[in-house]
């Protein structure tokens, strides 16, 4: 199997004190997570109704998805759909052609990560320009986002001051949070002015009424939609809900999970466009019908993009996000990756403690940790399992099916405590890279069982 993903966190482990921060910062938004939790007697509770109504959902896309797009053209919106990625860019585009726009400004959205939109629209001549800090950032930066939630929550705030010298003519040295906010702020006055075109994901889209939902903490979505004559909203179809009832089930999970507050600073709903105004919406496939008819993987479908999962998940905290070959981290990412081409991102099964912290946290309960455990049983049949694994199984199921050779093992064992430091901790020992090793007991458990047991 592929070593592209160890190679990668090898790479991130390398810097001591990235790693210590990175994963402290996140287990301090996981730490967040489990304080609102607490705070809510009904919590569990709430999980559960979470996943049934996603369950339902993803199981009636057919019925909620045509009373969505009935709903929304009663409302004046005007509903596309999309196959795939190039049919999503592609409608974009038109739409922008209709319009002799130029400049596009978009809230945060993985959807347009997935479809590649933005690099779709810079070739063919358009400016599109990220309005959430993180993503702003990032783009100034010529990077991808790291996490779904935090995009940015690997960089540091010198990192960034020095970048924003560079872009904004900031002071020299200056990286106070609250003033670099400022400069963007100022800096992209002009940009939500001037844009011909506005874009936004969507966190939710209710069919019983036509609406869309998008929730962030910047309200950079109603800046970004409040100006142009034009709204674009896209969103993947397992975003529907059935109605707001449903919805209300999820705005109350989705931001105590994703960053330990009881609700974003701003949920909208959009349901009609302004006067004068178009309001288009996306709905994309892009692969997910095709996980409907994987009963192992259905779950996955359940996903709100919380990213709790990174926040908590040992292996994301200690490697970051950009050890992971598929575009979304963590446990979500290494399920969705195997979902979009299991042999082209295998590499990142590996990526998973099967500690099942990421299951438990889930608010719409994904069984992201059993998932990621079936896919490794598949590596095999894919070709892709590693063969020094493969080989050491193999050494492990010689010795354990023959007890007489497995006893003198053990036995002869705690020689290994006595061995030069250099033959035990070696390039052959990748355990000890970072570890120390186990000291073997001088009595195993078969000896000392057959000494003590009641006869």
């Amino acid at each position: 199997m592929s070593t592209k993903h160890s190679k990668a966190a090898a790479s991130f482990i390398a810097n001591r004190q990235q790693e210590a921060w990175h994963d402290e910062t996140l287990w301090m938004v996981r730490a967040k997570r489990d304080k609102m939790s607490r705070s809510l007697p009904e919590w569990e509770r709430l999980r559960d109704l979470a996943r049934d109504i996603k369950l339902y959902s993803n199981s009636h896309l057919d019925t909620l998805l045509e009373e969505f797009e009935r709903n929304a053209t009663a409302n004046g919106a005007i509903v596309h759909w999309a196959k795939d990625a190039a049919e999503h860019n592609a409608i974009v585009e038109e739409i922008l052609k209709q319009h002799g726009a130029h400049t596009l400004i978009k809230s945060k959205s993985m959807l347009t990560e997935e479809c590649g939109m933005n690099e779709y629209l810079f070739e063919k001549g358009y400016d599109i320009i990220e309005s959430d800090l993180g993503e702003r950032i990032l783009q100034w930066m010529n990077l991808k986002p790291s996490h779904i939630v935090m995009p940015a929550i690997h960089i540091k705030r010198q990192e960034v001051g020095k970048m924003m010298e560079r872009v904004l003519g900031t002071e020299p040295g200056n990286s106070d949070p609250t003033y670099l906010t400022h400069s963007v702020r100022k800096d992209m006055r002009r940009k939500f002015l001037s844009a011909d075109v506005a874009m936004t994901g969507a966190n939710f889209a209710v069919a019983s009424t036509g609406e869309i939902v998008v929730c962030t903490n910047e309200g950079n979505a109603d800046m970004g939609t409040s100006f142009p004559k034009v709204h674009i909203a896209t969103f993947g179809l397992e975003k529907i809900v059935p109605n707001r009832a449903a919805l209300g089930v999820f705005t109350r999970l989705l931001a105590r999970s994703g960053t330990g507050q009881p609700i974003t600073s701003y949920t909208s709903h959009y349901r009609k466009p302004k006067e004068g105004s178009e309001f288009h919406i996306i709905i994309v496939d892009n692969g997910r019908t095709d996980i409907l008819a994987q009963p192992d993987h259905i779950r996955t479908l359940n996903c709100i993009r919380c990213g709790q999962c990174m926040n908590t998940c040992p292996v994301y905290r200690r490697t970051g996000g950009y050890s992971y070959t598929y575009f979304i981290p963590g446990p979500i990412g290494i399920n969705l990756g195997m979902l979009r081409n299991p042999k082209e991102y295998a590499d990142n099964v590996s990526a998973c403690s099967l500690c099942l912290s990421c299951s438990n946290v889930c608010p719409a309960k994904v069984d992201l940790g059993e998932q990621i455990y079936r896919w490794r049983q598949k590596l095999d049949e894919l070709g892709r399992a590693s063969g020094e694994k493969k080989l050491m199984s193999a050494g492990m199921k010689f010795l354990m099916d023959r007890p007489a050779w497995f006893n003198t093992a053990l036995k002869f064992a705690p020689l290994a405590n006595q061995m030069p430091r250099c033959l035990v901790y070696n390039g052959l020992n990748d355990w000890g890279k970072g570890r120390e090793m186990p000291t073997f007991a001088k009595e195993s458990f078969n000896e000392m069982w057959k000494k003590n047991k009641i006869k």
